[in-house]
Parts: structure tokens; sequence; C-alpha cells
């Protein structure tokens, strides 16, 4: 019963882990970084579709993307595409290709960017302490219905907050990085 609890709450917060860092991919950088754009939807044949899925995207440098459309004939949707997204660069069409210079970061752009990390950072610490929350009401309950003995019930909490505190250092670290990143020239 308390193995259970335990590799569901392990279960859980290592979703909350991976949520974290497909979060943190959106948050942008001073380079350029193909998940930046994952969030561009392309009017394709009438149907929104994913940037990637129409069109292939390269870094060619640490500043610049360059997007080659499968078919030439939606170049000037995906260009009203990233006009309409919030990322904030302009695109430059050649006819053949797109390509978007992400602009370099200003001091106080970082320090937003820092404070929305740390946003979602407290955001996924939350979602871990739900978990063991969670987790413990079911070791609670257990022990309430006579499934575990008090012992067991205490034993079962322990090892749920070691758990949630190695997942609370795992975030912390992630977003540390993150934040590093951000604020590095």
């Amino acid at each position: 019963m308390i193995e259970q609890t335990k590799t569901g709450a392990k279960a859980n917060m290592e979703k909350v882990v991976n949520s974290l860092m497909e979060d943190l991919k959106k948050v942008r950088t001073g380079k350029a970084q193909v998940s930046m754009l994952d969030s561009i939807k392309v009017n394709y044949y009438g149907q929104m579709s994913p940037l990637s899925q129409v069109a292939s995207v390269s870094t060619p440098d640490a500043k610049t993307f360059m997007i080659a459309p499968w078919e030439s004939s939606i170049l000037k949707e995906i260009e009203m595409a990233i006009v309409k997204s919030d990322i904030g660069m302009a695109p430059i069409n050649d006819g053949k290709v797109i390509r978007l210079k992400v602009p370099d970061l200003t001091e106080e752009r970082r320090k937003d960017l820092a404070k929305q990390v740390k946003k979602i950072t407290e955001d996924a610490r939350v979602a871990v302490r739900l978990v063991r929350r969670d987790s413990n009401e079911e070791v609670k309950k257990a022990f309430k219905d006579k499934l575990i003995s008090e012992d067991e019930s205490k034993k079962g909490e322990a090892d749920v907050q070691k758990i949630t505190d190695d997942f609370i250092k795992k975030v912390d670290q992630i977003a540390d990085e993150k934040e590093k990143s951000i604020l590095t020239i």
C-alpha cells in the first residue's frame, strides 16, 4: 500500500518536473532555440497546424531562425502567423525562406524574464506539494481504514516528505540554470 502511494507520488512529481521544463523552454533567452516557435500555429488549407509540421525550422547561428516551408505557397501564411504571435520578432521574407532575428535582451527585459521564471517555478513547487498532500491523505486513509499500522503511516508520510524534498530541489536546480542563462549576457 505505502509503496504504491510512493510510486504514484514519484510519477506525478516527475510529470510536474517535465511540465516545468516544457514551460521554461518557452521563456526566451538571448539564443535562438527552435522550441521558442512551438506555440506558432499556421493556417494550412483551413487547418491550424504547428509551424514545425508545415516548414523546416533551423537555427543557422545563435541569433537567427530560418524557416523553409514545405510548400512555397504558404510562405505568406507563415509570415502572418509569426506577426500575429507574441514572440516579438519581425519576419524577413525573401520569397523562399523566412528569417527571424532574435533581438538582444535589455537588462530590464532579462529581469522581467527572471521574474517569469520564478513564477513558473513557484507554480511547479505548489504542484509538487499538492501531490504530497494527496499522497499523505492516501496514507492517512489507509491508517484510518486499518489497512496499515500507525508506525507504517508515520514512515509512509516521512518517505513521501523525502520524495517531495528531492523533487523541490530538482525544481529549484532547473530554475536556477534557466535564470542563469537568462541573466548571462
